[in-house]
C-alpha cells in the first residue's frame, strides 16, 4: 500500500462511508505508513478529479475531519429532498444564546442571561438536546454554577473547521459599522438638529395642502426622537449580542 495511486481510492472510500467528519488520525490508523501531509495532498487530488469530471460533490475539512459535501450548484435539489435542515432551523433566541456561548465559552447561565436580559433555561435546554452545546464542568465561584461550551455538532452546523474560523470581533465591528454607513442616508431627518422652525412650518403647509394634515409631521418628529433615543440606549453587552447574532445568522444562511 505504498503507492499513492492505490491509497487514493481507499481514502475516498473511508471518507464517503463515514457518517461523521473523518479525522486525519483515524485515516492514519487504518492506512499504514501515511502521514497527515500526504493525506491532505491526496484529498486535494481527489477534489481536482471531481472538478475535472464535473462531479456534484467535493471533500472539505470540517470539525477537525474530512467530509463529503454537495457543491452549491446542486445543493438546492438536495435541500428539496432532505428537509431536515429546515426543520431544525434555529430561532433568534437560540442563535443569540449560541453566539454568546461560542464567543465567551465556557460560560454560565447567569452570564448568558445578564447579556440577553431574559431567562434562558428553555433555550439552553433546546441547544443541549440538539447537541450544539454541552456541559463544561462547574465554575469556581460561589454556588459553583454549571458551565456551557459548544460542541463539534456546532462546528458542523455552521460549516466551521475549528472555533478559530469564527469571525473575529474586530471583523464583526467593521461589518456592522459599514452597514450603518450604508443605511444612514435612508433614514429621514438625518440632520434633524439643523432643521429650523421655518422649515417645519413649510413642511406643515405642504402636507396640509396634500391632504395629509399635521399628523404626518408629528409622526416624523416622533421617528426622529426614536432614532436618537435608540442610538443612546445601546449598552456594551447589547452590542456584543447583536454583532455575534448577525455573524452566526449569516453563517447559518450559508
Amino acid at each position: 500500500m505504498s503507492d499513492n495511486g492505490t491509497r487514493l481510492p481507499i481514502i475516498e472510500a473511508l471518507i464517503m462511508s463515514s457518517p461523521e467528519p473523518l479525522p486525519v488520525r483515524k485515516i492514519s490508523e487504518l492506512i499504514e505508513d501515511v502521514v497527515a501531509s500526504e493525506i491532505d495532498q491526496m484529498v486535494s487530488r481527489l477534489n481536482e478529479k471531481y472538478e475535472d469530471n464535473g462531479m456534484s460533490f467535493r471533500i472539505r475539512k470540517v470539525a477537525g475531519g474530512y467530509q463529503i459535501y454537495i457543491i452549491e450548484d446542486f445543493a438546492g435539489y438536495v435541500d428539496e429532498l432532505l428537509t431536515r435542515r429546515r426543520n431544525t432551523r434555529l430561532t433568534r433566541s437560540a442563535l443569540e444564546t449560541l453566539a454568546i456561548i461560542a464567543y465567551r465559552q465556557p460560560v454560565t447561565k447567569l452570564d448568558i442571561e445578564l447579556i440577553r436580559g431574559v431567562a434562558s433555561d428553555s433555550v439552553i435546554h433546546t441547544l443541549l438536546e440538539r447537541k450544539l452545546v454541552t456541559l463544561a464542568g462547574r465554575a469556581q465561584t460561589m454556588g459553583r454554577p454549571l458551565l456551557y461550551r459548544t460542541t463539534d455538532e456546532f462546528l458542523k452546523y455552521f460549516n466551521l473547521n475549528t472555533l478559530d474560523d469564527l469571525p473575529k470581533m474586530e471583523e464583526i465591528e467593521e461589518l456592522v459599522s459599514s452597514r450603518e454607513v450604508d443605511i444612514q442616508p435612508l433614514l429621514p431627518f438625518e440632520t434633524a438638529d439643523k432643521i429650523s422652525p421655518d422649515d417645519l412650518k413649510v413642511n406643515t403647509q405642504n402636507e396640509t395642502a396634500g391632504g395629509s394634515g399635521s399628523g404626518n409631521l408629528v409622526a416624523e418628529e416622533d421617528r426622529v426622537e426614536e432614532i436618537e433615543n435608540s442610538d443612546s440606549k445601546e449598552s456594551e453587552d447589547d452590542q456584543v449580542r447583536e454583532e455575534v447574532f448577525s455573524a452566526l445568522s449569516e453563517s447559518e444562511e450559508q
